[in-house]
């Protein structure tokens, strides 16, 4: 005979079955396109200044029906030059894919050129990276001022108290804590610096 507690897990709950079809949409695919060289820099360096997988933000890009069909209806009567374009294979959703495919055939519209001017919508992410990544190099020559100012108190308290002190111990204990994370903001802003030179 169950008891309560056997009852509580054999209660149904009515939930929407999983969709194979949405699960297959899901799964990664390898998919290549000729860009130019500002387009790829401009996904590697978004993709690695907010530390998103590149596929996530083909995802984003490419699942936004509304704004890649205005695309397509924008440049499928213009003349586009195509100078210097590379062949790069990057992995997306199988369902991102189909989505691209299939504008890309309603609209007789280049796929490439859709990645390209899709990737054109992450150019403002990248004005506004670009402006908080000069605040952050600001903001740390004050973060090494303060930890510098630590460390002399530590010193201090080293000196005054002895290293079995526990005022001692606990400050060092900070100060270990407080490293870290300078050392870790240091080296954000240090691979930060790709977005400087940048210039689409």
């Amino acid at each position: 005979m169950e008891n309560d507690e056997e009852k509580k897990w054999t209660i149904s709950i009515s939930l929407p079955e999983a969709s194979a079809f949405d699960l297959r949409g899901k799964q990664s695919v390898r998919a290549t396109f000729k860009l130019t060289e500002g387009c790829i820099d401009t996904i590697n360096i978004v993709a690695a200044h907010l530390g998103i997988k590149q596929k996530s933000l083909f995802d984003h890009l490419i699942e936004d029906a509304r704004s890649l069909t205005s695309i397509a209806r924008e440049i499928k009567h213009l003349k586009l030059r195509r100078p210097g374009r590379v062949q790069k294979t990057y992995v997306i959703s199988r369902k991102s894919l189909s989505s691209l495919d299939q504008v890309s055939r309603n609209f007789n519209a280049p796929r490439d050129d859709l990645i390209e001017y899709s990737v054109q919508r992450l150019l403002p992410i990248i004005d506004k990276e670009r402006e908080r990544h000069g605040k952050r190099k600001k903001m740390l020559g004050e973060v090494a001022k303060h930890y510098n100012d630590g460390n002399r108190l530590l010193k201090k308290i080293k000196g005054s108290l002895g290293i079995e002190d526990p005022v001692y111990q606990k400050f060092k204990s900070a100060m270990s804590v407080y490293e870290n994370i300078y050392k870790d903001v240091e080296s954000f802003i240090e691979k930060g610096k790709i977005i400087e030179k940048f210039r689409p």
